[in-house]
């Protein structure tokens, strides 16, 4: 017996009960983006492998161990892109978009790939909305980022449960500095960091401040801090991205070990991160990436961004119980029909509704069946209302609308008065 087919490990089926509320979140983070004037990019989902040694960095934990890395029928290395913002950058070079100190300010929806242990809101892919910002050198754009996630954060309910965490990286240069003095601080005490923490020392030893054991974490209440090394330029940048944050009301964290897992960030990083989820914390994060342009061959150029995980935005809405009622439900109306006639005059009563009541959720019952069975499957579908039409009403062309929710009484209505006795019902509901 052959065996039975099934998704790969870490790559999940979204099924129909499901994507209404990815539905909603979606189609509330594009409105507000657009409020914001920034403007949907698409780029493909495969890429050569060398953008991302080249972005992200050879010595990071993606491009090491993460990344699903293949040969194609050319020869040629590819990618499914681990993220977005190499992606972005690539792109707005390659069509020119940026240059002449061009502003753009873009996002882009999609799934990401990495290899990682799957487990409860980290999978092998997944999906993130990322806004990129070129040419913006100053803070503002900065706190701009930052104040409309905090908008979505209010519209989504979830406020409460989600804290702004802030961190500068200073530029390439005050962190090479910085580097320095970390690692000789470690080297003197390598025995007593951890594996990990010990073979990051001699390849990305900044990601050792972010490590999650108790001993190492320890270690470093003693290490050198990176405000110590900031340069005047980030640290004017810093101070005037805090009083924006102030002046727009936003509270935050200042997390001087919040270093981010890329090579590319420099200036601002932060993360919004909440304690509702358990270990996958981080919902949403970001930051400066002053360098990425020219270091990926184009001409010197600002950007600073950040991406949101979809899946765990979506499981804090339901842990949170924050999911609109009008989500839940994906039938307005439900039209029963009885006996041949009433099925055909029903195909153009429905359609009659729906050019009159646009975006109406209507379902028309199929394949026929008893009164029992079709107002069993009225109630199924959680349809606020079920219409009957059987001889009797198509006779008189009325139609009974029947509350399947406690709405109040079974009533006959003209066919001619029907889109505005449902109208305001769908409304309500």
């Amino acid at each position: 017996m052959s065996k039975t087919l099934q998704a790969i490990r870490g790559m999940n089926d979204i099924l129909p009960e499901q994507t209404p509320l990815w539905r909603y979140f979606e189609s509330t983070v594009a409105r507000l983006l657009d409020g914001y004037g920034y403007g949907q990019i698409r780029m493909p989902i495969v890429e050569f492998t060398e953008l991302f040694k080249r972005s992200i960095g050879e010595v990071t934990d993606i491009v090491e161990k993460e990344m699903y890395t293949f040969a194609d029928r050319n020869g040629d290395s590819l990618t499914l892109r681990p993220e977005g913002t190499a992606a972005c950058v690539r792109a707005v070079l390659e069509h020119g978009i940026t240059g002449g100190g061009q502003v753009q300010k873009l996002w882009y929806i999609g799934p990401m790939f990495r290899h990682e242990r799957p487990q409860k809101g980290r999978y092998r892919q997944f999906h993130q909305i990322g806004v990129e910002a070129f040419n913006l050198a100053g803070p503002d754009v900065d706190a701009e980022l930052i104040i409309l996630t905090w908008r979505l954060w209010g519209e989504l309910g979830i406020r409460d449960a989600v804290t702004l965490e802030l961190n500068s990286l200073g530029t390439s240069e005050a962190r090479g500095r910085y580097r320095e003095a970390l690692v000789e601080f470690l080297s003197a005490r390598i025995s007593q960091l951890d594996e990990d923490s010990q073979r990051r020392l001699a390849t990305n030893p900044l990601r050792i401040l972010d490590s999650k054991n108790p001993e190492t974490q320890a270690l470093l209440v003693d290490a050198p801090k990176l405000s110590e090394y900031l340069d005047e330029e980030s640290v004017v940048h810093f101070n005037g991205l805090k009083a924006r944050l102030d002046a727009a009301g936003i509270p935050y964290v200042i997390n001087p070990k919040l270093v981010r897992g890329l090579d590319y960030y420099s200036k601002t990083v932060f993360e919004w991160v909440t304690d509702k989820l358990g270990a996958q914390g981080t919902v949403c994060a970001g930051g400066r990436y002053d360098g990425l342009v020219e270091q990926m061959g184009g001409k010197p150029t600002t950007g600073v961004g950040f991406a949101m995980g979809i899946e765990r935005l979506i499981l804090l809405l339901e842990t949170l119980e924050k999911v609109p009622e009008s989500i839940a439900r994906q039938v307005d109306v439900y039209l029963c029909a009885f006996g041949d006639a009433a099925e055909l005059a029903a195909i153009a009563l429905t359609e009659r509704l729906r050019d009159q009541l646009p975006g109406i959720r209507l379902v028309v019952n199929a394949s026929a069946g008893s009164f029992k069975s079709q107002f069993k499957k009225a109630d199924k579908s959680g349809a606020l209302y079920a219409l009957i039409l059987g001889d009797d009403e198509l006779a008189k062309q009325e139609v009974s609308v029947k509350p399947l929710r406690g709405q109040g009484e079974q009533q006959s209505i003209a066919w001619d008065a029907l889109p505005a006795h449902l109208a305001p019902c769908i409304a309500q509901g």
